[in-house]
């Protein structure tokens, strides 16, 4: 059975790398991978969006409308905005961060109100305040690791396995502050 999630959020927020690392993982395990991106506007602060798909043997790398399994949000409107690729019995991990698009710093469109919350009507939720996490850590950019270690929670794969992967995916420099990250979200 092939298991299908997605990684969202706007350029800059680490979905490339969240993904070879889930993607490091799956492998280890002996799974097929397919991983794919779409960046966009990425540069400008627009949306970028990661599929990983795993199993046994997977044909192609898009996850379809209604079919996600997992989906990572490192950005709340980010989530909105891509919910409706979750199975109904999906799963939506969170980071609770606002980041305004143009529109709504120009005043052409608001920001919604209490997205987490909406969402956890239809779908169960999971969110962390990563970007204070990361900040306590003394390293905001490790926040989507933060979010990464609260989705793994909720996956088929031991702690060990994920810090062994992230070990030899992140740079050298940063493997201590990666792991630390990691935890931080796992152990949330």
């Amino acid at each position: 059975m092939t298991k299908n999630i997605m990684i969202v959020g706007v350029g800059g927020q680490g979905t490339l790398l969240t993904s070879r690392i889930l993607g490091g993982i799956m492998m280890q395990a002996g799974f097929d991978v397919k991983l794919s991106e779409v960046h966009g506007m990425a540069q400008r602060g627009g949306s970028v969006v990661t599929y990983v798909r795993y199993g046994e043997k997977v044909a192609e790398p898009i996850v379809e409308e209604g079919q996600a399994d997992l989906l990572i949000a490192f950005e709340q409107l980010e989530a909105l905005r891509y919910a409706h690729f979750l199975k109904k019995d999906g799963t939506l991990v969170v980071n609770d961060q606002r980041i305004d698009p143009i529109t709504v710093v120009t005043g052409a469109a608001a920001y919604p109100e209490n997205i987490i919350e909406n969402l956890a009507k239809e779908h169960t939720v999971y969110s962390i305040d990563a970007m204070a996490e990361a900040l306590k850590l003394g390293n905001s950019k490790v926040f989507n690791i933060i979010v990464l270690g609260l989705a793994a929670k909720h996956m088929d794969f031991a702690k060990e396995e994920w810090l062994k992967v992230i070990e030899n995916t992140v740079p050298p420099k940063t493997i201590a502050i990666n792991q630390k990250a990691f935890l931080a979200g796992y152990e949330s």
